[in-house]
């Protein structure tokens, strides 16, 4: 809005930095080199620590006890390649340094490989810009490296099926463990979800398209199986 676009550019201007009254890249930049700079809060979590990620807000909040104790802008997955929702825990920690930041959190997630890490593009930061993973200021994924072990809860919340992706063969990504998990409720699918589109899924859809009239028979999923599916309840 008009109020924003107006913050903005008196940051630009007090900054020496070309004054578009919009968060451009040469401004997140700034931003991400104050905040890394920035002096960081001492006191640590007390309690049991757990960690919810909110893809629609862009926000990672950490929790002591089950009340929010400080949150974080983040970056999330891109449509294409999205953020896995749903519960996980750290299985991994490990100091790193390029691209990938300063500190990784892996997560238990059992269809690829997905953490939480810094990032040499601050001006990513509250955007949809990754493959998956979550990425922090190198700043803050230093602080809450030091709050979690292995084995601390990580809650992903958001809508699985945002990309609206056509599933087939071959797809990996908390879309499809949703949709095996809605196959086996329906008694479709025998194995345990794991986020993998293989050949027993592709059976399952075949067998569900074929109950419901979905002609042809493709053991795909598209808009017209996800409607069936009841996966878009909100559409």
């Amino acid at each position: 809005d008009e109020i924003t676009r107006r913050a903005v550019e008196r940051f630009q201007i007090q900054n020496g930095l070309m004054v578009s009254g919009k968060i451009d890249a040469n401004t997140w930049n700034y931003i991400g080199s104050i905040q890394s700079s920035a002096p960081v809060a001492s006191s640590p979590p007390t309690g049991e620590v757990s960690l919810v990620i909110d893809i629609h807000y862009r926000l990672l909040t950490v929790m002591a006890n089950g009340a929010p104790f400080k949150s974080f802008p983040i970056a999330v997955g891109k449509l294409e390649t999205p953020t896995p929702v749903g519960e996980w825990e750290i299985v991994k920690k490990g100091v790193w340094s390029g691209g990938f930041g300063t500190r990784w959190l892996g997560l238990s997630v059992p269809y690829g490989i997905f953490g939480i890490h810094g990032t040499n593009k601050p001006w990513s930061i509250g955007r949809m810009e990754s493959h998956g993973c979550i990425r922090m200021l190198n700043r803050d994924v230093e602080q809450v490296y030091r709050w979690v072990v292995k084995g601390t809860r990580v809650s992903v919340i958001g809508d699985p099926f945002m990309g609206r992706r056509r599933l087939t063969r071959g797809e990996r990504g908390c879309d499809v463990w949703f949709l095996q998990k809605r196959l086996r409720q329906l008694g479709l699918y025998q194995g345990q979800p794991d986020g993998v589109f293989g050949y027993s899924t592709e059976q399952a859809v075949k067998v569900f398209q074929k109950q419901t009239g979905l002609l042809p028979v493709t053991g795909q999923v598209e808009w017209r199986e996800y409607k069936a599916l009841r996966l878009l309840p909100e559409e």
